[in-house]
């Protein structure tokens, strides 16, 4: 996960609507079922679905807990790499 891509995302979300990026996670989620993908496009777009779904997290914690934008980055880092050490 890249903390300025889910940022951006963020702020997309704000300006636009979160279902747009929903739809490209759908959009993602379809195309690695492709059979002629290599393993590294793969891993490209679950990078960019972890980023989608990483920006749809942020966008919660402003708008259901009220954090503003850079505390709701910080905890959903956090809490990243706290399920990655463990």
């Amino acid at each position: 996960m890249k903390l300025p891509v889910i940022k951006h995302l963020t702020q997309f979300i704000e300006e636009n609507d979160e279902d747009f990026v929903i739809e490209a996670i759908e959009t993602l989620e379809s195309l690695t079922e492709v059979s002629s993908l290599k393993d590294e496009e793969l891993d490209v777009i679950g990078e960019l679905i972890s980023n989608m779904y990483g920006a749809i997290e942020v966008n919660k914690l402003v708008q259901e807990q009220g954090m503003d934008k850079k505390e709701a980055l910080n905890t959903f880092m956090k809490r990243v790499l706290g399920s990655i050490d463990k």
